[in-house]
Parts: C-alpha cells; structure tokens; sequence
C-alpha cells in the first residue's frame, strides 16, 4: 500500500529538525554547541547569504537570508561557516531510516521535515510514547534536536511542531483549535505568506479563528479556491494521506540563487545564468528526466517576483537548450530594473523511460559528445568571470552536487538504499 489509508482517527505527526545545518555541524564538532554559530552561502565575504541560525544566534537577531555583514554587526562573535551539504544529506538519510523503523507510511518533504502516519502502529506505545522514543533516539544516536507535532492530519500536525522549540513535542486536537490556533495571527498560519496575510487583513482577517470563520464566498473573491482551502485549513480540516510515493512526483526541477548586490550588471547576470543551467541539467541527469517547459523566475530590488515560461515542441534536458531559452525569456520580460534573485525551473519533466519515442535518442547522443566543450566553457567562465558566488568543494561539481543554499527533492529517496 503505497498511501495510509483515508480512515477517522488518523494519528499524524510532522518531524522537523531544529536548526538541521547548525545543528549537524555542532553534532560533528561539540566545541561549537551553546555558541551563535550561522551557515552562509559565502562566508569569506561579508556579502555573504546566512542559510541558517543556531537559537544562540537567533537570540541575537541573526536571521536566515540576513547579510554576514548585518550578522555579525548584531553578533560580534558569530562563527560563520560554510555548508557542508554531503553531511547534512547524509544525516537526513540516517533520521528517515528511524521514522521508517516505526511505520512504511513516511513522506519526506524536505532534508530536515517530514511525515508519518502512526495509525495501525501496534507494540510501541501510544503516541506521546512513540514519539518521545523517536526524539531521543535522533538526540542519542545522531545528536540533533527535533520536534515533533501531533495531530490528526497533516495541517495540525505541521501547525503542532512549530509550537514549541527545541526538542518540542505538541499534540493538536480539532476540538481545541478555538483555545490552541485560533487566536494566533493569520499570518503565522502554515501555507499564509506575507501578501497573503497582507489581503486577508483587508478583509478584516486577523487571526487564523477569523479566517476559520469568514465567509467562503469572500475568501474566493479575494483568493481564488485557495480561499476555501485556507479556511478548512483554519477549521482542522486535511484529508490529504502521508504518500510515501510522493517523493517521486517531480514535475519540476529547478535552481535559484540570490546575488550577494541588487545588479543590472549583464556580465553578472549571464554568469549566474550559466550557474543556474549547469545546475538544473545535473537535477535531470541524476533523475534521468527531460522536461519540455522552461520557466525563470526573476526578484527584483524591491521584492517584486515575477515567473515566465515557454512551453517547446520537444523534450530537452541539455544545459544549451534550457540556458538558450532561460536567456530569451530573461531579454524579453526583464525590465532592466536591478535583480535580486534569478531562477530557471524545467517543467513538464518525465523520466526518459516514461518518454517513449517522444524523444529523440539520436540528439541525446549527440548532445552527449558535448559534454567536453560544456566542461570548458565552465572552466573559463570560473577562471575569468567575476567571483560573484563561493564555489563549493570540488566534489559539488559533480553529478551529485548539491545547491548553494537549499536542497531540491530529487534525493529524498536515499534513506531507502
């Protein structure tokens, strides 16, 4: 059964890893723990990105995408180091393989963040007994605090985790929602962004008891069906199943990066291009996929995003192919205002295996042959173009590199080998 069952009395819980980079860091090194220790995108330059944040840090105000250099004005012996992103999959492979000792029916959503569905569990205790034993076996073992929420779908229990941390274990009942979420502000409702939360507020929407109550004809104005969803939300209500197999759903496989200035520097702008194709053509080689739209997304200076895309004729997973059509999309919606973050995303992927004779073998082998140049040109462009990104140890450039900041899903199978 690749799915739990849809049944009454689900008991879900969502894991999350408490500051998953920092924490693995000090697990390897216990001369780091009590001290404000950040991961950043590029810590030998002050332009540096923060990743992430240890609580001693964020007692400090040292927050994620913040500067070294703000950083460090707020925390004067902040330790900075760069990522490591061998040992942080490595470690999230090793916590999944506990989750999935316990039950088949786990979903991992990200490295540091999943479910499971301890319904028909039989032998390991109730529910606070199972997951009490689950956080201190990761604490022991691994050495990396966890919370785990509680509920009796996927929304509660994720709302549940984020309630108390470090090492917080939350249970959240549908019958104590008016007491537990519904007098938190709107905005610190899962799936509720800023300009979301910013439009409810227009409706007089404050807090997440408001949005439970609030007219669904309203929210369907003002948000499209996405309204109604956040309101059965609101009331407790999911029926969405923990789907093990949800993990090979990929329809998308993409890189972003933020640039260390808000530029309208081509040079700068083209390289980070390069970076982003050669990054999305290593995804799709690793899930041996082709994908047939090409999307970028473009943040400008004042946070304004936009996306753009084009749907092709064929199948393509060539970094020339998806950089040439990135590219063209970029000259033609760009407003020549500064950039902040750039972004290419393949849509539309499928495995090879899965294509059939809609692809075309002969131009993969083709293509093939240019690997060598494509290898080339990269060496130039690191050698003579403007250091504008830290460059990762020379094993991220292979086939299973990983990105600067953030982890796509493509690797989240691992835990099963």
């Amino acid at each position: 059964m690749a799915i739990s069952e849809q049944k009454k009395g689900r008991v879900i819980f969502h894991i999350d890893m408490n500051c998953f980079y920092a924490s693995v860091e000090m697990a390897y090194n216990p001369n780091l723990k009590g001290k404000p220790l950040a991961i950043a995108g590029n810590p030998e330059e002050r332009k540096g990105i923060i990743v992430t944040s240890s609580y001693e840090a964020r007692a400090k105000g040292v927050k994620t995408t913040m500067t070294i250099w703000q950083a460090r004005k707020l925390c004067p012996e902040l330790i900075i180091m760069k990522p490591n992103f061998e040992r942080y999959r490595l470690a999230s492979k090793e916590i999944f393989k506990m989750l999935a000792e316990i039950t088949p029916y786990v979903q991992p959503v990200s490295i540091d963040e999943g479910y499971m569905d301890v319904t028909d569990t039989k032998g390991l205790g109730n529910p606070l007994e199972i997951a009490q034993n689950l956080q201190q076996r990761i604490l022991n073992e691994l050495d990396i605090p966890c919370s785990i929420g509680i509920g009796p779908n996927k929304f509660l229990a994720k709302m549940a985790s984020d309630m108390k941390k470090p090492l917080g274990i939350t249970v959240l009942r549908k019958r104590e929602l008016a007491q537990t979420l519904w007098p938190l502000p709107v905005g610190q409702m899962y799936g509720i962004g800023e300009k979301t939360a910013e439009k409810l507020n227009t409706i007089h929407v404050e807090t997440i008891g408001d949005l439970a109550k609030s007219d669904v004809y309203e929210l369907k104005q003002l948000l499209g069906i996405n309204g109604e969803r956040l309101k059965n939300r609101a009331n407790g209500i999911d029926s969405r199943p923990v789907d093990p197999d949800a993990i090979y759903e990929f329809k998308s496989i993409g890189s972003s990066q933020t640039l260390p200035d808000d530029t309208t520097d081509w040079n700068e702008i083209n390289s980070l291009m390069l970076q982003l194709a050669d990054n999305v053509e290593r995804r799709m080689k690793r899930k041996n996929a082709a994908g047939r739209s090409v999307q970028i997304t473009i943040r400008y200076h004042d946070r304004k995003t936009i996306t753009r895309s084009r749907k092709l004729q064929t199948y393509i997973d060539q970094k020339s192919d998806i950089l040439f059509i990135a590219n063209e999309l970029l000259e033609q919606h760009w407003n020549q205002e500064p950039i902040r973050l750039l972004g290419i995303t393949v849509q539309d992927v499928e495995e090879k295996q899965q294509l059939g004779q809609q692809l075309d073998l002969f131009t993969y082998e083709k293509e093939a042959k240019k690997e060598k140049l494509y290898a080339v040109i990269d060496d130039l462009a690191e050698k003579y173009g403007k250091n504008l990104f830290k460059q990762w140890e020379e094993n991220d450039k292979k086939d299973n590199a990983q990105p600067r900041t953030s982890f796509q899903k493509d690797f989240l199978d691992d835990y099963k080998k």
